[in-house]
C-alpha cells in the first residue's frame, strides 16, 4: 500500500468490547486534590502540545513538567516517541495508525488528569479532527483541556532537525513525513500559541504557566511572578475621579510605606491589605495558604479607628489619603478585630507596651 494514498476514514469509535460497564470509584477528585502535591486542590488537566517535528513540543513540555513538580504540583510529560516504545509500539505512521495513536493517548491523558495530575502531551497530532476528539473526551468527563500550538516555521524545524528525520524525508527515505509529504492541520482556535522559533524555552514555559494560572488550574503562588497593584496609566484619571467620590480615610506615614510595599509587588501574592483569613494564617502559621502556600511571617494590615469603622461598614470601596493626597483605593473592604496583643506576642514575644515595636506597630487605637 503506497504511503501517499488517499486517507481512509477509520471508525475509531466502534465499540468491540461487550458486556462491560464503567465502574465509578469511591475517591472523589476533591479528595485526590487534598493528597496530591503539596499545594492542595484538584489541578488535573491536560495540556496538549501540537506542532511539527522539531518545533519544540517535548522540550517545552518537559520544562513545564520540571517546573510544576518543583513547585509541588504533580505533572507528567507524555512524549510521542516514548509512547510509541510501549503502549503504541504496534502502530505505524499511516493516517489510520496516527488517528489511533492520538485516540489512545487522549484516553491516557484523560486518566492522568482524572487522577489529579497535569498531563503534558507532546505529539505532532497532525489532524484537527483527532485533537477535537481528545478535547471532547476531556470535556465529557468534566476535565480541563488546553490545546497549545507550537507555531515554529518549517524552515526552523528543518534547521534544527535534531533526529535527522527531515534530511531523510527530503531524500525520500521516509514517506508520509508531516510537513514534507504529509499534511499538518494547524489549530484554528488554540488556547495558546507559542512562537518557539522566536522565543526561548523559559519564555514559552512562562506563557504556559500564566495560561494555567488564568484558567484557575494553578494558584498565583505557583507562578514566579510579581503582582504589582499600580493603576494602569490609561485608567489613572478615572481612578482619581473615583477616589475623590469615595469615603476617605487618613493614614499614617507607616501605613503609606505599606501601601508602597503592596503596590510594588513586594508582598506578592497579596492583592492588598490582608483580609482576616490571611491575617490569621500569617499569625499562626507564618504563611498564606489560600490557593497554595507562600511564606508570609509579617502581618500587613491597615489599623483604623472605631469611628472610621462604624462610618464605613456598608461601603463597597474607600479611599486612602495621606496629607490630603489620595494614594489608594480599597475595594470590598473587610473589617475585623486587630488582635493587637496576640499579634505583638507572636511577632515580638511580648505584648509589653514599653517594647518599642509594640508601641509603634501594635498599640494603634
Amino acid at each position: 500500500m503506497a504511503e501517499n494514498s488517499p486517507r481512509k476514514q477509520q471508525k475509531t469509535d466502534v465499540v468491540k468490547s461487550t458486556n462491560v460497564k464503567f465502574q465509578k470509584g469511591h475517591v472523589s477528585r476533591k479528595k485526590r486534590g487534598q493528597v496530591m502535591g503539596s499545594l492542595g486542590g484538584f489541578r488535573g488537566c491536560t495540556v496538549w502540545f501540537t506542532g511539527l517535528s522539531g518545533a519544540g513540543k517535548t522540550t517545552i513540555s518537559f520544562a513545564v513538567e520540571e517546573y510544576l513538580n518543583g513547585k509541588g504540583i504533580p505533572a507528567y510529560g507524555l512524549d510521542g516517541d516514548n509512547i510509541r516504545t510501549g503502549l503504541n509500539r504496534n502502530l505505524g505512521f499511516s493516517p489510520q495508525d496516527r488517528e489511533e495513536n492520538i485516540r489512545r493517548i487522549g484516553e491516557v491523558a484523560k486518566l492522568f488528569a482524572d487522577g489529579g495530575i497535569v498531563a503534558l502531551t507532546s505529539f505532532i497530532s497532525p489532524y484537527a479532527k483527532d485533537r477535537i476528539q481528545a478535547r471532547r473526551a476531556h470535556e465529557d468527563a468534566g476535565l480541563p483541556f488546553f490545546e497549545v500550538f507550537i507555531d515554529t516555521p518549517l524552515e526552523v524545524c528543518e534547521e534544527r532537525d535534531v533526529k535527522g528525520l527531515y534530511k531523510k524525508a527530503r531524500a525520500g527515505l521516509i514517506k508520509g513525513f508531516t510537513g514534507i509529504d504529509a499534511a499538518y492541520e494547524p489549530p484554528v482556535e488554540p488556547d495558546l500559541v507559542l512562537k518557539a522559533g522566536e522565543f526561548g524555552v523559559h519564555e514559552c514555559v512562562r506563557k504556559v504557566l500564566k495560561m494555567l494560572e488564568k484558567r484557575n488550574v494553578l494558584p498565583f503562588s505557583a507562578v514566579d511572578d510579581v503582582r504589582e497593584l499600580f493603576v494602569p496609566d490609561d485608567q489613572i484619571e478615572t481612578a482619581r475621579a473615583d477616589a475623590a467620590s469615595l469615603h476617605s480615610v487618613n493614614i499614617t506615614k507607616l501605613d503609606l510605606q505599606w501601601v508602597q510595599v503592596l503596590a510594588e509587588g513586594w508582598a506578592t501574592p497579596l492583592r492588598g491589605f490582608m483580609r482576616e483569613s490571611e491575617y490569621l494564617q500569617c499569625l499562626h502559621f507564618g504563611t498564606l495558604q489560600d490557593g497554595g502556600i507562600s511564606s508570609q511571617s509579617i502581618p500587613i494590615v491597615l489599623p483604623i479607628s472605631t469611628a472610621d469603622k462604624e462610618a464605613m461598614e456598608d461601603v463597597s470601596a474607600l479611599t486612602l489619603s495621606y496629607e490630603g493626597r489620595h494614594v489608594a483605593i480599597i475595594r470590598n473592604p473587610e473589617f475585623f478585630e486587630h488582635r493587637k496583643e496576640e499579634r505583638c506576642s507572636r511577632q515580638f514575644g511580648t505584648a509589653n507596651k514599653d517594647h518599642p515595636y509594640v508601641k509603634v506597630r501594635c498599640m494603634v487605637s
